[in-house]
């Protein structure tokens, strides 16, 4: 028997969620825009996805309410993906399912470290920060990289240095 495509008939909060955020790419787009990164390009280079697949993501999470498109050049007419409030409380769910990731599965590993900017302190569980006992939403988080395998594209580059997130990453 197939799997259905979706969670219809579960009234649940979580399988609703799901619906949004829960296929194999999408939350990986959300991450890249915490990074900062915004344009169709710089997501496919760093996520190494399909065209046709970024599109189709980048215009769900458009239409749920997740990204804001905005256009950044008119001629040719060029536009970027930024998070709305909506995306941004995603947050905290990138940063624990990471979290998770490197405690609990083979082969994972710290690929970047998270500090509040305020103290300095990197951050603890469910992106709290243990000194000053508060979340710390993204644009007060400071992401440096830390072990991980160093690839090449544009991106990965620029986030080889600290970077604020949600600040657009250097081209």
């Amino acid at each position: 028997m197939a799997l259905g495509k979706d969670y219809e008939g579960q009234d649940c909060n979580l399988a609703r969620a799901l619906e949004l955020i829960g296929e194999r790419w999408t939350l990986l787009v959300v991450r890249d825009a915490l990074y900062g990164v915004r344009r169709f390009g710089d997501f496919q280079a760093h996520l190494d996805i399909p065209r046709a697949v970024l599109a189709e993501r980048l215009q769900h999470l458009v239409q749920a309410g997740v990204l804001e498109k905005r256009r950044y050049q008119p001629s040719p007419p060029r536009d970027e993906y930024v998070l709305t409030g909506m995306g941004q409380e995603l947050w905290p769910v990138v940063f624990t399912l990471s979290r998770w990731a490197k405690r609990h599965l083979p082969h994972a590993h710290s690929d970047r470290i998270y500090r509040h900017i305020a103290c300095g302190t990197e951050l603890g569980a469910m992106a709290v920060c243990p000194v000053c006992e508060v979340a710390v939403p993204a644009g007060d988080v400071e992401m440096s990289p830390g072990s991980g395998t160093a690839r090449l594209d544009h991106v990965s580059r620029a986030l080889d240095r600290p970077h604020r997130l949600l600040q657009p990453v250097a081209e």
